[in-house]
């Protein structure tokens, strides 16, 4: 299910955050499904369960998952995830154009790339 890279320069959580938003988005785990227990997950990776815990509850406040009390964490719906995911990915593109802007790239080369972008999708 996941594999963690000990050579990644980003923390664990940040991995297994990375690798369940993979499968949720690619439909690896379908909408309802159950994710393993935090206890399960930190035996199989052999790390400490609160590592865990970190990434599913960054995951739930991104609405990636759920949880049920005393019935364990769930892959949320794909229109949260999509949206979720959406605004993530809108945010840091915000974030970089305003970067773009002061480091001198014009409004013209950006819709560029925007437009080349759109054309590679085709």
């Amino acid at each position: 299910m996941l594999q963690l890279n000990y050579r990644d320069p980003r923390p664990i959580y940040e991995q297994i955050k990375d690798g369940i938003r993979a499968l949720l988005v690619s439909g690896a785990l379908a909408r309802d499904e159950r994710l393993p227990s935090v206890r399960e997950l930190a035996v199989q990776l052999a790390i400490n369960p609160n590592t865990i815990q970190r990434a599913y509850r960054e995951l739930e406040s991104e609405g990636y998952i759920y949880s049920v009390p005393g019935k364990g964490s769930f892959a949320g719906g794909s229109g949260d995830i999509h949206s979720a995911r959406r605004a993530e990915l809108l945010k840091q593109f915000d974030d970089a154009v305003k970067e773009l802007k002061y480091l001198g790239v014009s409004g013209s080369m950006l819709r560029a790339r925007i437009t080349e972008g759109e054309k590679s999708d085709d």
